[in-house]
């Protein structure tokens, strides 16, 4: 008989809680972590080429722009303001989101890339990375210049001022591939809690243009994963897979 029995003690009940949330956790992220180890443990940094030339990239851009001579060249070629041409803004646009924001330091800017779009890029190709990092990107690029129409008397406006922010980093990208790749492996809680990270940023912390670009990127990528669902044809056990397709590797 135990110390505690011998004392006539009741023994506290173990809690079922800790098994119930590992289930929940394994359900939740288990079919998209198995995917990103087993590629990693495979091919290594072969996995992820695409993501390790962009923090490449990312790093070239942020060394020139810091040279004197450098700095004009950077910003003609991936700075991106609502107060220029629509057309000058479009081509800027893919560049622009490998430039660090003027609020994020560029080892921020370089991790959310090298661990984002690396996730991103083994669990759904380079293909679908990049286009969803553009749409993305390109949602709150188009959202600036609304915004600014709409102006400050609506919650959905910015001042006229904004029109002059430099308007760059991997940021809304980031933001488009999380919610895009738990879509993809049904990760629902996850996306549910990216989107709404992202209003809460708005409505409490980061009331500006590039919170509200965070929003117009979710809102675009949700867009896309909804018309994306409605066209892709059904295949039998469909409810059974993670994914609604096979893996792209």
């Amino acid at each position: 008989m135990s110390e505690a029995g011998a004392r006539g003690e009741v023994a506290a009940p173990v809690p079922r809680q800790v098994p119930a949330l590992r289930r929940a956790a394994r359900a939740e992220w288990g079919p998209l972590l198995r995917t990103v180890r087993s590629s990693l443990v495979t091919t290594k940094l072969r996995a992820i080429p695409v993501t390790l030339t962009a923090v490449c990239l990312t790093l070239v851009l942020q060394f020139v722009q810091n040279q004197a001579w450098g700095y004009r060249t950077v910003q003609n070629i991936g700075s991106v303001q609502a107060y220029e041409h629509l057309w000058v803004a479009l081509l800027r646009t893919p560049l622009s989101l490998f430039m660090p924001a003027l609020d994020l330091p560029v080892w921020g800017a370089l991790a959310q890339i090298l661990v984002v779009f690396g996730i991103a890029e083994i669990c759904v190709g380079w293909r679908q990375t990049l286009l969803v990092a553009y749409v993305a990107t390109l949602a709150g690029t188009m959202y600036a210049r609304i915004g600014i129409w709409i102006g400050p008397v609506s919650p959905v406006g910015l001042p006229d001022s904004d029109k002059y922010v430099i308007d760059t980093g991997p940021s809304a990208a980031v933001v488009g591939l999380a919610v895009f790749v738990c879509w993809r492996y049904r990760a629902w809680f996850t996306c549910g809690v990216v989107a709404m990270a992202m209003v809460v940023e708005v409505v409490s912390i980061k009331n500006n243009l590039a919170g509200k670009e965070h929003v117009a990127a979710v809102l675009a990528v949700l867009a896309v994963c909804a018309l994306w669902e409605v066209r892709r044809p059904r295949k039998p056990g469909d409810a059974q897979r993670v994914s609604g397709w096979e893996h792209p590797r």
